[in-house]
């Protein structure tokens, strides 16, 4: 048997173009799932109610908070992007290279997905810590591949804080969920439809 030795593994940075396809799915996939996990484990230490934190309300305000929300977003992203240059809002080329060729059922997934791992930490376990504006903070540096420019990282920060602050007002998780959700996909298909045309 081969001996495995750790002084032989070799770190080196990557860009997004370097990925295949199978590739940059396998990191997504693996960094949603690390950040479920990060958030599941957070959420049982603060010793709160899982089942309680995901049960939907009997009234259907929470719908309204997250659909009204990811609307607000929607526009703004879209004002935005007719007004200011390209170069400006630049990702690396990350969403383009995540949503453009994907089918529409596969783009919903990755919506869902990110949306629930990526809430269950930020607004289930890390606002619960330390509040709205510090997890904003946080959420906006962990979406590094936009803080080469201040629009993007300024976008990704209000986003957080709009999620936090419809999580307060509408006291469930799932309004959070259902905007980040909807943002994703609808700019996913925009990305989509875009590259085709």
């Amino acid at each position: 048997m081969k001996k495995f030795d750790i002084r032989k593994i070799r770190v080196r940075k990557v860009s997004v173009d370097d990925l295949d396809d199978r590739m940059l799915l396998i990191n997504l996939y693996a960094t949603q799932a690390l950040t479920f996990i990060i958030g599941l484990i957070w959420v049982l230490f603060q010793h709160q109610n899982l089942i309680q934190l995901f049960t939907p309300p009997r009234e259907l305000a929470f719908l309204l908070w997250g659909i009204g929300f990811a609307g607000a977003v929607i526009a703004v992203d879209l004002l935005i992007s007719r007004f200011v240059p390209e170069e400006a809002a630049d990702d690396g080329g990350v969403n383009d290279r995540i949503f453009r060729g994907r089918p529409i059922w596969h783009i919903a997934v990755i919506s869902f997905v990110v949306a629930v791992c990526e809430e269950l930490l930020f607004r289930g376990a890390v606002q619960h810590a330390i509040g709205p504006y510090w997890t904003s903070i946080v959420f906006a540096t962990i979406h590094v591949r936009y803080l080469r420019h201040w629009i993007p990282t300024g976008l990704v920060f209000s986003i957080s804080y709009g999620l936090g602050w419809i999580y307060m007002e509408s006291g469930s998780i799932w309004a959070p969920i259902i905007a980040h959700f909807l943002i994703d996909f609808i700019m996913g298909l925009i990305i989509r439809f875009r590259r085709e045309s």
